[in-house]
């Protein structure tokens, strides 16, 4: 169980790669596609894990190499997602950041004796830490469910 998901997780990983990279293409809809496509990727991860399965599969094993398979693809998906978040971050400038900003918000800022310039710049420390962390846990849970019912599944079929 354990070298069939390392194995798909592997090539999972590349899948999502690819995935996460295309969505970064700045092209109408592209980066709306790839979202239900990932989610479709997770749970093949698993079929894949299933197909590497020996046979007699059960749908516990499926499942159980399903879940490692996806928690490796969706451990790279995450990384490469807070290192985007981080490029795109500390690329842009602050002008930027306080363009695409609500007036209510930079409002708020104000009254709160807060400079909206100085929290625009911090947004470049710490707005990638918290998104790279919450995406990295997204991955984690949406790779090793999507791909545990993938595994279950594929493994419950095709026992032999």
């Amino acid at each position: 169980m354990g070298k069939a998901g390392l194995k798909a997780g592997l090539i999972g990983a590349a899948i999502m790669l690819v995935l996460t990279l295309l969505s970064q293409i700045k092209i109408e809809g592209l980066a709306c596609l790839c979202c239900p496509v990932t989610l479709l990727a997770y749970a093949g991860i698993g079929v894949l894990a299933g197909y590497f399965l020996t046979p007699q599969r059960t749908a516990g094993s499926g499942a159980g190499a399903g879940a490692i398979a996806g928690l490796v693809g969706g451990v790279l998906a995450g990384l490469v997602w807070t290192i985007v978040i981080f490029i795109q971050m500390r690329t842009a400038s602050v002008a930027d950041i306080l363009s695409s900003m609500p007036a209510d918000t930079l409002r708020q800022l104000q009254e709160a004796n807060i400079d909206p310039e100085q929290f625009a710049r911090s947004l470049g420390t710490w707005a990638p830490a918290i998104g790279g962390g919450l995406c990295c846990l997204g991955s984690l849970a949406l790779g090793a469910g999507l791909g545990a019912i993938g595994g279950a599944i594929f493994s419950t079929v095709k026992p032999d």
